[in-house]
């Protein structure tokens, strides 16, 4: 019998199939996916009935952790399945493959190259070694800062609604605040703690910590001195303090006069709601009022911050703030005539900022196509679709209320870009791709461009 099979074996001359680490990261979050969308459909888990497309478009969204709701989560969900939730935001912000890794390092078991191999991919750790120490790092990390968030918003919750729904609800937003997924067990997202600064100041926290990359999180445990830290470190810590401080002040300066956000508040409440919202939609979902009702250039910078993101190795989408910074100091470069970036007296080398452009290229080619259909498909307002594709592709989850009013054409094309925005433009990219081996050097050629 067994001589017969390698015969067949033989006569078909199978190949081994190739080790695809991307395809395999893009499939284990698909599978989380699914596994959500059965969970969530069940009878226990929902109060009123959803459909199969709620219930996916639902772990999508939860799973890829982007905040994007259908329908309001505690009008709908029983604590199941907003457990349930909770559990999807947390395996899906560190990841479906760290947990599997993390569970191998508990039971005593070796961890193969292939798994190494993923966490790489997954974690974009420039190499396979200290893989396994990165990830012990990031469980430690999620799990200090979430309970230290929660900690802090005992303080507020609990005198609101007791201990036992006061606690949940802390343990609900820190994760979900950590992991940057956006969703809320209040009606209005935050409004209700626009002007508190325990909430605001937690939240905010733990936003930050959690898109600023677990790399970065153990260079600074390790290191302590800015000076020693390694270049991506001081990038992502200096392009932090830029783009919030420069989002704050300019939310303010462009809604304090705006009757339907900044302007209806008094003074502390509007400091509060400006520092919020300048700091939150470049990750996370939350928000303090609706909005909806910013104005235009308010939403093109929001649109702008949700586009970029966080940092790399972080629990956020977008294009990641290292990315563009690198293209930032690319084109000063170009303008200033010379030849090497050079960033904090470090030559970038060429590779990383190919990398860098081919990610801001696909990301562009994306959000575009996905504009493009949803405009065929929808009768809405283009910011309102601009707005959403843009939300969904950065993981952001922020919405002026386009969401409930897709279609199921729409729906769908929206939990592909999310999909998207949480695996990454190059991920997808090489796991549908097969990556060259000859390195081939053709003579020079002209282009004009410009």
């Amino acid at each position: 019998m067994l001589l017969w099979i390698k015969k067949i074996l033989a006569r078909l001359d199978l190949k081994p199939v190739t080790f695809n680490p991307p395809l395999l990261l893009s499939g284990l979050l698909a599978l989380l996916i699914l596994i959500g969308t059965v969970l969530l459909k069940l009878p226990v888990s929902t109060v009123r009935p959803i459909s199969w497309l709620d219930a996916l478009f639902l772990s999508t969204s939860a799973s890829t952790v982007t905040g994007l709701t259908l329908f309001d989560v505690p009008a709908t969900f029983s604590l199941f399945g907003q457990i349930i939730l909770m559990v999807l935001i947390q395996v899906g912000g560190i990841g479906v493959m760290s947990f599997a890794v993390f569970f191998f390092i508990l039971m005593g078991k070796k961890v193969s190259i292939r798994q190494r191999q993923l966490m790489q991919e997954a974690l974009g750790s420039p190499s396979i070694g200290g893989v396994l120490r990165l990830v012990s790092w990031l469980f430690t990390f999620s799990f200090v800062i979430e309970l230290v968030g929660a900690f802090f918003l005992v303080f507020r919750l609990v005198p609101d609604y007791g201990w036992g729904r006061g606690i949940y609800y802390s343990v609900f937003h820190s994760i979900s605040g950590f992991n940057q997924a956006g969703f809320s067990l209040f009606p209005g997202s935050m409004a209700q703690y626009v002007g508190d600064p325990i909430v605001n100041l937690t939240l905010t926290m733990l936003i930050t910590l959690g898109g600023i990359g677990f790399t970065v999180l153990a260079d600074l445990l390790s290191t302590r001195r800015f000076r020693k830290l390694q270049l991506h470190s001081q990038v992502m810590l200096v392009g932090t303090v830029i783009i919030n401080v420069g989002a704050v002040l300019a939310i303010f300066l462009i809604e304090a006069g705006n009757p339907r956000t900044l302007g209806a508040l008094s003074g502390w409440d509007k400091a509060w709601a400006a520092f919020f919202q300048g700091i939150a939609p470049r990750t996370a979902g939350f928000s303090t009022f609706d909005p909806a009702g910013l104005s235009q250039a308010a939403l093109l910078l929001t649109m702008l911050l949700m586009f970029i993101g966080a940092g790399s190795t972080s629990t956020s989408g977008g294009i990641k703030l290292t990315t563009f910074m690198i293209v930032v100091a690319e084109v000063v470069t170009f303008l200033r005539g010379r030849r090497e970036v050079v960033l904090n007296k470090r030559t970038i080398k060429h590779q990383v900022i190919v990398r860098a452009v081919s990610i801001i290229s696909i990301s562009v080619a994306v959000v575009f196509l996905a504009l493009f259909l949803l405009c065929l498909s929808e009768d809405l307002p283009f910011m309102m679709i601009l707005f959403e594709v843009i939300s969904a592709f950065g993981t952001a989850g922020l919405s002026i209320g386009a969401t409930s009013e897709l279609s199921v054409f729409g729906q769908i094309v929206i939990m592909c870009v999310m999909f998207f925005g949480k695996v990454g433009p190059l991920t997808l990219a090489f796991s549908v791709t097969r990556r060259s081996k000859v390195d081939i050097r053709y003579p020079d050629g002209e282009i004009y461009t410009g």
